[in-house]
């Protein structure tokens, strides 16, 4: 077996990324780091490797316990590598509003209300003709 596996293929291998082109795509946005630094797609994955990735879905802090070429089942590709991921980042992130939304129209703006239909009724009902 040969020893040299490319981060892409790997991540993509250990089931982070759906595709390599996923993988390499998150690698050249600087969405997967090792000790702060960015990384390239075809940097050579070694045993004990520690990457911080940033996925949609959530985050990651693995450690590369052994190598694996090709894609494989899901049970065998987590022997791959340790989870070191806090709870906290294993939760998919929390989308923040960037405004209060009730859903209801603000006071005094659109439509008339009830009161101020009837009171419109009234004053076009009492005018002269």
């Amino acid at each position: 077996m040969d020893n040299k596996v490319r981060l892409d293929k790997y991540l993509w291998a250990i089931r982070v990324f759906k595709t390599r082109s996923l993988a390499t795509a998150a690698i050249d946005e600087g969405k997967v780091k090792m000790g702060g630094a960015n990384l390239k797609p075809a940097r050579i994955v070694g045993v004990g490797d520690r990457y911080d990735i940033k996925t949609p879905a959530r985050k990651w802090n693995i450690e590369v316990v052994a190598l694996i070429q090709n894609r494989a089942a899901f049970e065998e590709a987590i022997t791959k590598y340790v989870d070191m991921t806090s709870d906290e980042d294993k939760l998919p992130p929390k989308t923040i509003s960037s405004g209060f939304y009730t859903g209801k129209r603000i006071s005094k703006t659109g439509r008339p209300t009830k009161k101020q239909r009837r009171d419109l009724g009234d004053f076009m009902d009492d005018s002269p003709e």
